[in-house]
């Protein structure tokens, strides 16, 4: 009988974590489709040939969250939030943290990828512990 509660109550964990999980990835997608219309509403539609790839700052979130892109293409961090700064930091690869990008209408890094194909997370420097700012660019050939 100890057993069966013990198996229920570790059942009803692990159901409320998927749940969890999952309402956190549809507050992800709903962030995600409101910095791009907030990026749309500041900059306009980027044109689909740009041959960059855009990633919006907003809400403590980058969006979209992976990327993926061919080696030499260019990857744009643009914030768009209403009143937080935040940065580009590929720390793994012990590379600077960027200025902060302020929600200024331009504000932007930019960063050609020549590094060879594979994984690059990256974070915010003011963020990543605290909410979890964190992201992914792959280089592929």
């Amino acid at each position: 009988m100890r057993y069966t509660y013990l198996t229920l109550a570790i059942t009803i964990m692990i159901g409320f974590s998927a749940s969890e999980s999952l309402a956190f990835g549809e507050d992800k997608a709903k962030i995600c489709a409101e910095a791009e219309a907030r990026y749309e509403k500041l900059y306009g539609k980027q044109p689909a040939d740009s041959g960059v790839t855009i990633v919006k700052m907003y809400k403590y979130t980058f969006c979209p969250l992976k990327v993926t892109i061919k080696q030499g293409e260019s990857v744009r961090w643009v914030n768009v939030d209403k009143r937080n700064s935040h940065s580009v930091w590929f720390k793994q690869e012990k590379m600077e943290e960027s200025e902060r990008i302020f929600p200024d209408l331009g504000a932007k890094v930019e960063m050609k990828f020549d590094l060879p194909p594979g994984d690059y997370p990256y974070l915010c420097g003011p963020h990543w512990e605290s909410d979890g700012m964190i992201g992914t660019v792959t280089v592929t050939k």
